[in-house]
């Protein structure tokens, strides 16, 4: 493991130090929300899943 910290996105580090004579880009906003809100619900679903199928092979190891 390295002492440097991650840098996930250096591009919006440089957008947003030069933000100060730009206006805000109200659609690239919603899209960016609308990006986060997918990736959620499929990491939702993922999970249920996952739990779904845990409760399903508990259950049939418990039959045996």
């Amino acid at each position: 493991m390295s002492a440097q910290p991650k840098v996930e996105n250096d591009n919006f580090t440089q957008e947003h130090s030069d933000s100060s004579n730009k206006k805000v880009n109200l659609n690239d906003l919603m899209n960016r929300m609308n990006e986060t809100k997918k990736q959620e619900k499929k990491n939702n679903i993922i999970l249920s899943a996952a739990a779904i199928s845990a409760v399903t092979v508990f259950g049939i190891i418990l039959t045996l």
